[in-house]
């Protein structure tokens, strides 16, 4: 029984607006006032009038500032029962949609990719509002078709259930799901992150998502547009998916102390992602945590120069705002300088602009102190500039009123003090990338320092390695535990069918972090057995016959 009742109400929408009530138990619930999205391109064009708009509708939600070309759409705002009543709706509709047999649900997976690639042009609008340059718009909807594959589909099936037959019985290994997920996506990707609730869905959970206060309309409508829909054409219960718009700190906290809650699906900073863990666990929640990453690459003296730059240079796209691009550099000395040119060279095309102009890569960086300290104390500690380190305008001039950073390289010489460097030990989250150039040793030696290295690093999200050398390859494939991913002479950022898109260790994923599939982080092993004709008693007594 659910506390409280839900008011079926599509509020008006202004001329030409989205607008987005919360969902709840299938249906359009009224929230209590609205959050507006204002174009990514308007805060570069007119960003005076784009905060003044922001400004008035968040004094007057029913303004006529709502009818302005630069703000496209609304969402509802859920209160504190607004966000119990999405948790007990999920509660009730889990146990029916658990009950749905498995071959059923996978295909909700495939028709998510369908749907997906019938509406693309729309999920690339909504990044591109949301001020995601239109480039990596498509690389975020890739890693969704990518997740969503056929291959991709087979390999969760498989994992799923086992049978096997032993001494007159059949044996089943099956995943069962957990009940409720909760979904928490960060502000820097909301919809390709809110995406994975799918997963979750398939895995025979029901879910709540929260859309981020800040910047909710992408994943409303993907959730409310896409998703929902899916789920009416599979006679999914009411309450299976669950969409609020809410304060971050309000939800979390209702979830983590609601029993009805069993995960809770959190992607943000690790700081406070270590400490939300240890929150769930007190309260009995499985926490699945996406938190930073520092990623490296690993640069080995027979590398094609070439290639390895381009993956470098994957560090400033979206000004280095995406957890999983590269945050620093280990080569081997006798490549050093040809691929710090290489860098230098290929850096030029990372440039600012408009998110829908088709070359932009960088993204507008709103408080850049912190880029600054950190580069200060750098080159304070002995690094050397290679190229960037200023605010530049929108067409690529420097300026000290910018508000892009330009894409940064440091040269920091010597392994051994290289973690002295706040650059080197931390996420930064800015287009800022160390080069480490170790001193010159024999090769076996490096080869030891550099795995001790990248092994030690505290976060553990994705590493990257550029050799040619199958006993250098072979090495760093049986001996890298750290992260979840490794990537051997390839995108380092670039998805891939069967592999793991998220999740890692340490700092990334928490005590129980490992590569993070959300089908089975959200569902868990359960053994059955089922007998014809056995002897209870000889099945005790004469296992030592077989």
């Amino acid at each position: 029984m659910m506390r409280g009742a839900i008011q079926e109400e599509r509020a008006p929408a202004h001329s030409g607006l989205k607008s987005y009530d919360l969902y709840i138990a299938g249906k359009d619930v009224a929230g209590d006032g609205w959050v507006y999205t204002v174009s990514g391109r308007s805060l570069l064009e007119d960003v005076f009038t784009s905060v003044s708009l922001k400004r008035t509708l968040e004094q007057d939600p029913e303004s006529d500032a709502a009818n302005h070309p630069y703000v496209v759409g609304r969402c509802a705002i859920a209160d504190d029962s607004a966000i119990d009543l999405a948790t007990q709706a999920a509660a009730a509709a889990a146990p029916g949609w658990a009950a749905v047999p498995q071959e059923r649900r996978m295909r909700l997976g495939t028709r998510f990719r369908e749907e997906l690639i019938k509406h693309q042009d729309e999920f690339l609008q909504m990044l591109v509002a949301e001020s995601h340059p239109v480039k990596l718009a498509r690389w975020e909807l890739s890693c969704l078709l990518q997740i969503y594959a056929p291959g991709s589909l087979r390999w969760y099936t498989k994992q799923m259930r086992v049978e096997k037959e032993y001494g007159g019985r059949k044996l089943i290994l099956q995943r069962q799901p957990d009940g409720v997920v909760a979904f928490n996506p960060p502000q820097n990707a909301p919809l390709p992150s809110a995406a994975l609730s799918v997963l979750a869905l398939m895995a025979g959970n029901a879910v709540v998502v929260r859309a981020p206060r800040s910047i909710a309309l992408s994943t409303m409508w993907l959730l409310r547009d896409i998703v929902a829909p899916l789920l009416e054409e599979f006679d999914a219960p009411p309450g299976v998916l669950n969409a609020v718009c809410s304060n971050p700190k309000q939800t979390l906290d209702r979830w983590v102390a609601d029993p009805l809650i069993n995960d809770i699906f959190y992607i943000g900073g690790s700081q406070e992602g270590l400490r939300f863990e240890q929150a769930c666990v007190a309260n009995g929640k499985k926490p699945i945590l996406e938190l930073a990453g520092n990623d490296g690459i690993v640069v080995w003296k027979d590398a094609d120069v070439k290639w390895a730059a381009e993956a470098i240079t994957e560090s400033f796209f979206g000004s280095g705002q995406i957890c999983m691009v590269p945050n620093y550099v280990l080569v081997h000395p006798a490549v050093a300088d040809a691929l710090i040119a290489e860098v230098k060279e290929q850096v030029k095309a990372i440039r600012p602009g408009y998110p829908e102009e088709e070359d932009v890569l960088l993204s507008p960086v709103r408080r850049s102190e912190r880029f600054f300290r950190l580069l200060r104390q750098a080159l304070d500690n002995g690094a050397e500039l290679v190229t960037g380190g200023n605010r530049t305008e929108l067409d690529g001039t420097p300026s000290e009123t910018g508000v892009f950073l330009q894409p940064t390289v440091v040269r920091v010489d010597g392994l051994d003090r290289a973690r002295t460097y706040d650059v080197v030990r931390e996420e930064t989250f800015f287009p800022l990338i160390p080069v480490i150039v170790p001193e010159a040793d024999n090769d076996d030696a490096l080869l030891e320092d550099f795995l001790r290295f990248v092994n030690s690093n505290e976060y553990g999200l994705r590493n990257s390695l550029w050799s040619r050398s199958d006993h250098v390859i072979d090495t760093f494939v049986r001996r890298v535990v750290n992260g979840g991913l490794l990537k051997v002479n390839d995108s380092h950022i670039g998805f891939l069918p069967y592999l793991p898109s998220h999740g890692g260790t340490g700092r990334t994923g928490g005590a129980f972090g490992e590569a993070n599939y959300p089908m089975l982080k959200t569902s868990h092993v359960q053994g059955v057995s089922i007998a014809r004709d056995v002897s209870p008693y000889e099945a005790v007594f004469g296992a030592f016959d077989d």
